[in-house]
């Protein structure tokens, strides 16, 4: 008997599973849009406008860069600029072009026959608007765990802004980051034990002033540093840079920021019901992910050089061996497929001990980062 039940559960079981189907849902979506990155600014350097395609939904691949476009940037006082493609699907301004604050940009992509048998596209006239200074960005240290008086506390960082407009012109802000941090590794034979590592910000920050008595933003939470990466351990640098931008580019980072954060039901925002400022010329219905921004920008560095507990070791898991002998081992493959960690030859007589591992992160800091100090890095020893 019990094993007759238990082979009308399994049967049972059985059929369940075989019923189960990936569900895609039917949307109204285009399965192949156009998706435009872009931003330009009052400062030196090139501008860069990232063209790609979506997929469809449910598809798990990236989206593809789209190569061989017609990129420009007109402004309202008939200046026309042409970008290069300097990688796939990556257009850059020319090294002199540089915005104006009060002037007018207008984007331009002529896509080649390989996507939508060659449609044009356009954004609409976007101004640039001024943007006050960053008044400050400061850090508070944080307990992400307090002691229990067996296992060690733990710190965070966050990060908080300071800003305001005097003039009251600027009621929309954005702000994005690039950080640098420096790190090393702790073993004693280290190929290149000291490297710097570079990074930008993936979160949406913005703020909206327009419902305020006044045009100031107090103790903006730009970002939290938590104790599970090597950022805090050494030396720490962000450079935060603060965007005007209007009210629709506003409500644009708003909805992609909301899909961000609520990802996850069918009844989530979907990203082409987001309003782009780029719309097709030859079909105005064609939807059009993205958007082309235009902004004044300030930037302000700051840096992070203090104790932190409870830090996270990354290198916990880097040994893979330890070779005892009475002269130095030969190694096959040394700095290839293995490394060399710690050798030493302690007082009087052998043996040698020398300690090795197959991952070179362990003992190549250059596989994450680079061994060349930056400028900023130096001035705030």
């Amino acid at each position: 008997m019990k094993a007759i039940k238990y082979i009308f559960f399994a049967s049972i079981l059985l059929i369940i599973n075989s019923c189960i189907t990936k569900f895609i849902p039917e949307t109204n979506e285009n399965q192949e849009l156009l998706v435009v990155e872009g931003l330009i600014t009052n400062q030196p350097g090139l501008n860069t406008i990232k063209i790609s395609k979506s997929l469809p939904l449910g598809s798990k691949n990236m989206a593809t860069p789209v190569t061989g476009c017609t990129v420009s940037i007109s402004d309202d006082v008939q200046n026309t600029y042409t970008l290069s493609e300097t990688a796939a699907g990556t257009y850059v301004t020319p090294r002199f072009f540089i915005g104006y604050i009060g002037h007018k940009y207008i984007l331009h992509i002529k896509t080649n026959n390989s996507f939508k048998n060659g449609y044009s596209f356009e954004s609409f006239p976007m101004e640039m608007n001024p943007v006050p200074v960053i008044d400050s960005v400061y850090y508070e240290k944080k307990t992400i765990k307090p002691t229990d008086g067996v296992s060690a506390s733990a710190d965070g960082c966050q990060v908080y802004l300071n800003s305001h407009d005097p003039t009251g012109v600027c009621k929309y802000f954005r702000w994005d980051y690039n950080e640098t941090w420096e790190f090393h590794l702790p073993f004693a034979r280290a190929l290149n034990p000291v490297c710097w590592i570079s990074d930008v910000s993936g979160s949406i920050n913005i703020k909206n002033t327009k419902i305020l008595a006044e045009d100031v933003i107090t103790r903006y939470p730009l970002t939290f540093i938590s104790n599970e990466s090597d950022r805090l351990k050494i030396k720490y640098s962000m450079m935060v840079n603060q965007y005007s931008i209007n009210e629709d580019e506003f409500n644009y980072w708003e909805k992609l920021k909301n899909i961000t954060q609520d990802v996850g039901s069918l009844y989530d925002i979907t990203p082409a019901s987001i309003p782009s400022n780029i719309f097709c010329i030859e079909n105005p219905s064609e939807k059009v992910l993205g958007y082309f921004s235009v902004s004044a920008k300030s930037s302000k560095r700051f840096y992070i050089k203090d104790n932190f507990r409870g830090l996270i070791n990354l290198y916990t898991n880097c040994i893979a061996d330890s070779i005892y002998s009475s002269s130095p081992p030969y190694i096959v493959d040394l700095n290839m497929t293995t490394w060399i960690l710690d050798q030493n030859l302690p007082p009087g007589m052998p043996p040698f001990f020398t300690t090795i591992t197959y991952f070179r992160g362990c003992a190549d800091c250059t596989a994450r980062g680079t061994n060349i100090e930056p400028d900023f890095m130096k001035d705030n020893n």
